[in-house]
């Protein structure tokens, strides 16, 4: 027989029981679905976070005190500012300090309910550094930072029920009306800010008691030179006591947030694999039935001179196709199942070719495993035996 025969001869096989056949390629289908799916969502995922640390940079660094030897807090110089910003590779650095002042939608709201919200002196440069945007209003600027205005964080103006900036919208701060001149966007790599109330550097000085230290230090380094930057911010930022400064890279800490879906990846791939070994274990059990069912048929063939090479190669090619059937399905439902999440969460929809190549790969080996013994078996049977069989 000719290979185009033996495709022949084991659709047939198929196309006599449609629903065993459905059933079976459905194991396989579900299997490959859910590994086609799962690498298809991480890899959606990591090429969104991709594209979103490109966007936000990842070339900036932060800095903030850390505990001194004797376990107090400590606090950074004011002109630590100054001296980073001296540093070659630094195309820009920023600062936030902490202020002693609660933020009030009015002043008659009781004083324990905060809302949690922190106020803070700002630079006028902030967003150039940070990447902050802002989504109504303006941000802080040298005719407006020495007079009583805030900029309220995302999470800060919901809590305070701001929902736009202008001259006739004011919250109580500092026991004196503050007027909301801008709402910040989310940030991603500097999400503390959207809890912040955050107002002019000077200001705070000179009316809310702000004693002038940075209390995180925002710093943009040339790409190529990050590494070296974060390697003398700390000396730097602190020469007397550099061991009491801590330097991170905010873009590090995204990634590693989005690199624990990695766990869950990887439980979504075994349970995938599982389905895959109980759909290949169908396709086993269908083949064995169908030889039990198709002993006259074997016989008939055996007796007519088709030889025990044959025989096997029929069902193995039955199997195969059986397998490649529920692959083929797997690998679309699993490509379906990826478009529909990366689109609902709006993200680029990345299915890798060797994922699909792999899905169909596997589908082909199972076959071969799973069709092995039944078409063994079938080319085993002796002709006699086979025909004598109602």
């Amino acid at each position: 027989m000719s290979p185009a025969d033996v495709l022949r001869v084991g659709g047939y096989g198929l196309r006599a029981r449609p629903m065993r056949v459905f059933l079976s390629a459905l194991g396989i289908a579900i299997g490959i679905a859910a590994m086609v799916g799962v690498v298809g969502i991480s890899t959606s995922s990591t090429e969104d976070l991709d594209r979103r640390l490109s966007a936000l940079g990842t070339n900036l660094l932060s800095v903030t005190p850390g505990p001194s030897l004797s376990g107090d807090a400590s606090h950074l110089p004011s002109e630590s500012v100054q001296m980073v910003g001296n540093i070659p590779d630094v195309e820009s650095v920023t600062a936030l300090g902490k202020v002693d002042a609660k933020v009030y939608r009015n002043d008659h709201i009781p004083a324990a309910e905060t809302s949690g919200i922190a106020v803070y002196a700002a630079k006028t440069n902030l967003p150039e550094t940070t990447g902050a945007k802002l989504t109504d209003g303006r941000w802080l600027n040298a005719a407006n930072d020495r007079y009583p205005s805030v900029v309220l964080g995302p999470r800060a103006a919901e809590q305070l029920g701001v929902h736009r900036a202008g001259s006739d919208v004011q919250v109580w701060l500092g026991d004196r009306w503050f007027t909301v001149i801008g709402l910040l966007a989310p940030n991603e790599l500097t999400p503390e800010l959207d809890t912040q109330a955050l107002v002019g550097w000077p200001y705070a000085e000179e009316k809310l008691g702000f004693d002038g230290y940075p209390s995180v230090i925002h710093v943009r380094a040339v790409e190529e030179r990050v590494s070296q930057v974060q390697g003398i911010l700390g000396a730097t930022t602190n020469p007397e006591k550099p061991d009491e400064v801590a330097v991170s890279r905010p873009s590090d800490a995204l990634a590693a947030k989005e690199a624990t879906d990695d766990t869950l990846s990887g439980l979504l791939l075994g349970l995938g694999a599982v389905a895959l070994l109980v759909g290949g274990v169908g396709v086993a059990n269908t083949m064995v039935i169908s030889v039990l069912e198709r002993r006259s048929e074997i016989g008939l063939r055996r007796s007519l001179g088709a030889t025990r090479g044959q025989i096997r190669n029929q069902f193995l090619c039955e199997s195969q196709l059986l397998s490649a059937l529920g692959g083929v399905g797997g690998v679309t439902l699993g490509i379906a199942v990826t478009i529909g999440y990366a689109s609902y969460q709006g993200w680029p929809s990345v299915v890798p070719a060797w994922a699909m190549a792999g899905g169909i790969g596997s589908t082909l080996i199972i076959g071969a495993l799973a069709g092995f013994y039944p078409a063994v078996r079938a080319a085993r049977l002796p002709p006699t035996e086979a025909l004598a069989t109602p």
